[in-house]
């Protein structure tokens, strides 16, 4: 199998999100993940609201039986949305989610670049749930 057919296969599990369907997600309570790496967040911008997750920890910190979980990562009926900077690796990480039985999870097609292009950026600090669990996340 190639990274291509990988990511075709990983998309085929998810119901992908656009930049113009966040909002809606956001309202109803969904979570949205920036798997970024920091150095990454560094040059390319920060997503305000976001939980800033790397990649590497992502299953560990959502999975609801993991001793490593956040404490928002409460049942398998949470909406994760993952992001990353153009929306091929939060593809991937979403499937990987979908494997552990976070069924509700999914990513932003385009990811970063495309909230970036489409001005939305600021879409998730309205929501008072992203802006709660991101300053839990920062007090830890």
């Amino acid at each position: 199998m190639t990274i291509v057919e990988m990511l075709e296969s990983a998309r085929e599990t998810i119901d992908r999100m656009t930049v113009f369907e966040l909002r809606d997600a956001v309202d109803r309570g969904a979570v949205v993940i920036d798997i970024r790496p920091q150095a990454q967040r560094a040059v390319e911008g920060t997503l305000p609201g976001a939980l800033a997750i790397e990649r590497n920890v992502l299953e560990w910190r959502l999975d609801p039986t993991s001793d490593a979980r956040l404490a928002i990562a409460v049942d398998h009926e949470v909406e994760w949305i993952v992001i990353c900077s153009e929306g091929y690796t939060s593809s991937l990480a979403a499937a990987s989610l979908k494997l552990l039985g976070l069924h509700k999870s999914t990513d932003l097609v385009g990811g970063y670049q495309a909230l970036k292009s489409a001005g939305l950026l600021g879409v998730l600090t309205q929501a008072k749930h992203c802006v709660r669990e991101a300053e839990a996340v920062a007090a830890h």
